[in-house]
């Protein structure tokens, strides 16, 4: 049997959802249903069923007399989804590890070498792309694909400070690069997969350690262990 086709408020759905993601659509962002279902060559009725269920994952708001925008996130948003993706992505990652090939391993590395290199004349957002282009190179082959969709949709959350991240902690990257090839070399010796996931989890609450002594130094860091 063939592949089911995907319903129009599916098809839109994940049209938006990907804009928001790659910050086509940044937080703030208006968007105009008419136009999208223009675009898209629908009526607006399925668009605004996929607004809808953007806004019910945090994704889009709604503001009287404005109409939906694209959610804005603040540092606190940011905490707590650090903390889910540390939870999320680390088992996703951890579970994806068996399933890895030696081109997707080559592939990991080979955007670790790339952001090795950008550490010279540092550009923080390119920086920040290559980290979760190298991320998800390892955690996308999770066999639980419903995993991999959370991951996906807190990092869609929290784009913008993605994005910015290592500019507000510099010195943070030397690091992600090193923990990075332990990471690496931890998949490539077929580690246990709870150590796996404990070497990722450390790496991601690292830089959320590192971003709250840089914005908040007065406050204690228990939240990162609760």
């Amino acid at each position: 049997m063939g592949s089911k086709t995907p319903s129009k408020s599916a098809r839109a759905y994940h049209w938006v959802k990907e804009r928001i993601a790659s910050q086509e659509f940044s937080p703030g962002y208006r968007l105009v249903l008419g136009q999208i279902a223009a675009d898209l060559d629908m009526s607006v009725v399925p668009v605004r069923e996929a607004v809808r269920q953007l806004e019910a994952e945090g994704l889009v708001t709604f503001e009287r007399n404005v109409g939906a925008r694209v959610a804005m996130v603040d540092d606190h948003d940011y905490r707590f989804a650090q903390q889910t993706i540390s939870i999320l992505e680390s088992a996703a990652t951890a579970l994806a590890s068996r399933s890895l090939s030696q081109e997707d391993v080559r592939r990991a590395r080979a955007t670790n070498e790339a952001m090795a290199a950008c550490l010279e004349h540092f550009d923080p957002r390119a920086f920040s792309a290559l980290n979760q282009q190298f991320h998800r190179t390892l955690y996308a082959a999770c066999p639980n694909p419903h995993l991999v969709e959370l991951v996906d949709a807190e990092w869609a959350r929290v784009g913008h400070l993605r994005d910015s991240i290592f500019s507000f902690v510099p010195g943070r990257a030397h690091e992600s690069v090193r923990e990075h090839e332990e990471i690496l070399g931890l998949v490539e010796r077929q580690a246990g997969l709870e150590e796996i996931e404990r070497a990722v989890r450390r790496h991601r609450t690292g830089t959320l350690a590192a971003f709250l002594v840089h914005e908040h130094p007065d406050e204690t860091l228990g939240l990162l262990t609760s």
